[in-house]
């Protein structure tokens, strides 16, 4: 009935192909059908948000969540989030910068075209960032992102910096790509790849705590430099450590504390199992974690890099120039953690 009127708070149910049409906008080739995510999804991806403004969304990773894949698929960060995170935008959030589907960690994208482009340049090369504006400038020298990670062995020295070319190399199959440091392949194509390191701690049953500061952003850059400039590969990975895995004594399942002689109480938060993908495993989850990005406030600070005026003052709000977000560790990672804290008691 046309002429019908409708009553307040009546609910309307329309066909999912609407709701998909944000999906068909941005990947026209994939049938929309195959990518709208449910309820239950959407759910579990905004609970993933740290922190959300005009500008940007900062999430935390779970290992084992694609952010990308080489085409849009249903589970990946990617295609998820241009529905379950577009929230009152017409279009999704977009990738600012990706980590490996086994890491897990802070996950920075744009809300806008603009954003995101000033954030990938910003992430690609400071300098190609910055402008004539001091105070976009200082808050661009502020930028930083740091990683915990746990690895067998440990450096020789308690922090450094690694400078080490990369480069990228296809196996006998011609299928699978592999990243090496660049002076061990003998090729002339290579990246410039840099990793400022600090050991948090002492080695505990063969084990180390490193916290690890990219000054580059390249494939598998902190797993090369950990197992092959260090000699420490991280805890789960089998690509790039699967000779020291072979030969590493896993964390004992002990009743009796080393130290003291104490019954063994293990620390850990409620309800975990103690060996799902920790150090206990027989099989540990890679143990890389994206904890701590630094950024400028690109809300604040965008209607100042679009403005053509001089005076910038006019333009800048009271809010502060530069965020810093944390993100906690997953839970393989926490369970290591205590585990290896609790000997230090």
């Amino acid at each position: 009935m046309h002429n019908e009127v409708m009553k307040a708070h009546t609910r309307i149910y329309v066909p999912v192909s609407i709701a998909e049409s944000r999906i068909s906008k941005r990947f026209d080739p994939i049938p929309s059908g195959t990518l709208y995510p449910n309820a239950d999804e959407i759910a579990y991806l905004q609970r993933l948000v740290m922190y959300k403004d005009s500008a940007i969304i900062v999430l935390n990773k779970p290992p084992k969540l694609p952010v990308k894949g080489n085409l849009p698929v249903h589970n990946s960060m990617d295609a998820l989030a241009a529905a379950a995170l577009s929230y009152d935008y017409e279009e999704g959030p977009q990738l600012v910068h990706r980590l490996d589907r086994e890491s897990s960690g802070i996950l920075l994208m744009g809300r806008t075209k603009e954003s995101a482009s000033y954030l990938q340049q910003l992430f690609t090369n400071v300098n190609i960032a910055k402008t004539s504006y001091s105070a976009w400038n200082n808050a661009c020298d502020a930028t930083c992102m740091r990683y915990w990670a746990l690895v067998i062995g440990s450096p020789r020295e308690k922090e450094g910096i690694i400078s080490a070319p990369l480069t990228k190399v296809l196996l006998d199959d011609g299928k699978t790509e592999r990243v090496m440091l660049a002076h061990q392949s003998g090729l002339e194509t290579c990246q410039e790849a840099v990793t400022a390191y600090r050991v948090l701690g002492p080695m505990i049953n063969g084990c180390s705590w490193l916290e690890l500061h990219p000054h580059t952003s390249r494939k598998h850059q902190l797993r090369v430099h950990c197992a092959e400039a260090l000699g420490t590969p991280i805890v789960g990975d089998y690509k790039y450590g699967w000779f020291v895995h072979r030969k590493w004594k896993q964390t004992p399942q002990v009743n009796i504390e080393p130290a003291s002689g104490e019954p063994y109480k293990l620390r850990r938060p409620d309800g975990l199992d103690v060996q799902k993908g920790s150090v206990l495993s027989k099989v540990p989850l890679l143990h890389l974690h994206c904890r701590e990005l630094v950024l400028p406030n690109i809300a604040k600070f965008l209607r100042v890099l679009q403005s053509k005026s001089d005076d910038h003052k006019l333009h800048l709000s009271s809010k502060s120039d530069v965020l810093r977000f944390v993100a906690s560790m997953p839970s393989h990672m926490k369970i290591s953690w205590n585990l290896m804290s609790s000997y230090l008691v």
